[in-house]
């Protein structure tokens, strides 16, 4: 197994890092969508996050990592074995992480015929595709925005339903696909579908550094990884560990959250205020500033933790103003000085 580089050891670009924790912590807040330049470490951190969390239990043998403690988020197989009482043994498997390709077909992508098979014994039998693979885990889209459409409609379609439907070739499978969406690109290059990109709950701008300083700070840990990764992976393992348990303490304190009306009164006024459609960023503020709480260890979830998240949560879901030619991050930060100026800095 190749070595991955250490989440701990990435310099600088500490929002997308934050935003990729809490997706972690809490993925019903619906995924990160990177924008910026090339090289700027989005795939690295996507990555390394998943070798921070620990290994979930799935239901020995199931292709697809179901859940054995889920009560309905399971394949046909595992349903049809629970209806008839079976016990079904747990093992352990490390969080998936699955690359989607801007090449991929559409049969790679919701899996297919296995043809072998079908050559072979006169079976028909099916292929898991990457929607399957990603199960439970991350599915990591670089250069989202150039996807093609058809590929873009079969990720809203199982963002939507949590579940890949496939029905051809006299093959017909459903199967649970719930995973985090992980999607990068370059907003120069072409512009990302305003339907895929309400799916993200975050939304994240990472910039090549500027500060000589911290650009060469990336190069020696880079090419000190490249050289020895273990010894590498040694020295970090401290820094990793401790973000793990931070990871790990999150979870397990995320429900007991006190989230306050004030809070949600404040969530909604901003969302108001800036126009953003429909309630999807006024429940991406509740869950990402509980998250946000959670793993900084706090017992209620504060206007602190409402004003740092804020910006993340919404810079994507504005609409253009014609008349405002200021971007969508100062729009809510402007927003947010005007209703809060008041208690701004307080928890």
């Amino acid at each position: 197994m190749r070595p991955v580089f250490p989440f701990s050891a990435i310099v600088g670009q500490d929002e997308m890092k934050l935003a990729l924790l809490l997706v972690a912590v809490d993925p019903s807040i619906g995924g990160v969508m990177v924008f910026g330049d090339r090289g700027t470490g989005k795939s690295t951190a996507v990555r390394a996050l998943a070798g921070l969390l620990p290994p979930m239990k799935v239901v020995a043998g199931c292709r697809y990592g179901c859940d054995p403690q889920a009560n309905g988020a399971r394949c046909d197989e595992c349903q049809a074995r629970a209806v008839a009482g079976i016990h079904v043994k747990s093992a352990l498997a490390p969080v998936p992480v699955v690359d989607l390709p801007l090449g991929a077909t559409e049969d790679r992508v919701v899996g297919a015929l296995d043809l072998e098979k079908a050559l072979t014994t006169g079976e028909k039998a099916f292929e898991p595709g990457l929607l399957a693979r990603a199960h439970r885990g991350f599915l990591y889209v670089d250069e989202v925005n150039l996807l093609e459409d058809h590929l873009v409609d079969l990720l809203l379609d199982a963002a939507a339903t949590g579940e890949n439907v496939v029905e051809r070739e006299g093959v017909s499978i459903r199967h649970p696909s719930r995973f985090v969406l992980i999607g990068s690109g370059n907003p120069e290059e072409g512009e990302l579908r305003p339907q895929l990109l309400d799916r993200f709950g975050l939304a994240v701008d990472v910039r090549t550094p500027t500060v000589i300083a911290t650009r060469i700070d990336v190069i020696k840990r880079r090419d000190a990884f490249d050289r020895d990764p273990v010894a590498f992976l040694a020295h970090w393992h401290k820094a990793d560990a401790k973000v793990r348990r931070h990871l790990e303490k999150a979870r397990t304190r995320l429900d007991a959250l006190v989230v306050s009306d004030d809070v949600l009164e404040r969530a909604a006024t901003l969302c108001s205020q800036l126009g953003t459609d429909g309630l999807r960023g006024e429940l991406t503020l509740l869950r990402t500033s509980r998250a946000m709480a959670a793993y900084e260890g706090d017992e209620e979830v504060t206007l602190a933790h409402l004003r740092r998240i804020a910006p993340m949560a919404l810079r994507h879901r504005l609409r253009r103003n014609v008349l405002d030619d200021a971007g969508s991050t100062t729009r809510v930060e402007r927003a947010i000085a005007e209703l809060w100026g008041d208690v701004v800095g307080t928890r």
